[in-house]
């Protein structure tokens, strides 16, 4: 779907990809798979990913898969562009854990010639868009949604229902904290959230 690029400095120009979905939905895997064909086609690549996020490895970006690919932690988007240097292609992971100058410095970053690929959750528990995802979504050149399978109906799912009851934005976590819903699972399931908890006031 896209190529390398590998035009002369001087007439280099950068883009911006984004790879959103809900949880499971196979969006860090794809991230892997580009920034790995990157590499193979021998382009400088640096992948970035949140401090807060050690759920698999401090240093690597790993997927559900077990898929991992070295990375560097940084607390802001800030240290991306510090970081950033004489590089082709950057890599972001978890991008709606940045804070909301996460699309500033990507457009900085593709201005410079780079090819920036991000991957990010476009939605959080309660089906909102999350963080600068959606401002990501609308500047970038090509965006990708990838879905997971809904563990209730086998349908496409593209919300991410959390099992716990913290309230909460961020909780990082993997199958004990989350589940992919289809639409008319999640909506079911709010209901019944609402419900218990009623009950329980």
């Amino acid at each position: 779907m896209f190529l390398e690029n590998k035009i002369e400095r001087e007439n280099k120009v950068g883009w911006i990809e984004v790879v959103c979905g809900s949880m499971f939905s196979g969006k860090t895997e794809e991230l892997i798979r580009r920034m790995k064909r990157a590499q193979f086609a021998k382009q400088r690549v640096e992948i970035f990913k949140p401090q807060i996020d050690t759920r698999y490895s401090d240093e690597e970006v790993v997927s559900h898969d077990s898929n991992a690919i070295h990375s560097t932690p940084v607390p802001s988007s800030n240290n991306i562009l510090l970081l950033a240097d004489n590089v082709e292609v950057v890599g972001i992971d978890e991008a709606q854990f940045f804070d909301d100058n996460l699309p500033n410095v990507c457009n900085q970053l593709a201005n410079s010639g780079i090819r920036v690929i991000v991957a990010g959750l476009d939605m959080d528990f309660q089906g909102k868009p999350f963080g600068p995802m959606p401002h990501l979504m609308a500047i970038a050149e090509y965006v990708t949604k990838v879905h997971a399978i809904c563990v209730k109906t086998g349908t496409l799912a593209n919300y991410s229902h959390r099992l716990t009851n913290n309230d909460g934005l961020v909780e990082l976590g993997a199958t004990e904290n989350y589940q992919p819903l289809s639409r008319e699972a999640y909506f079911g399931a709010i209901r019944k959230d609402e419900e218990q908890t009623k009950k329980e006031n």
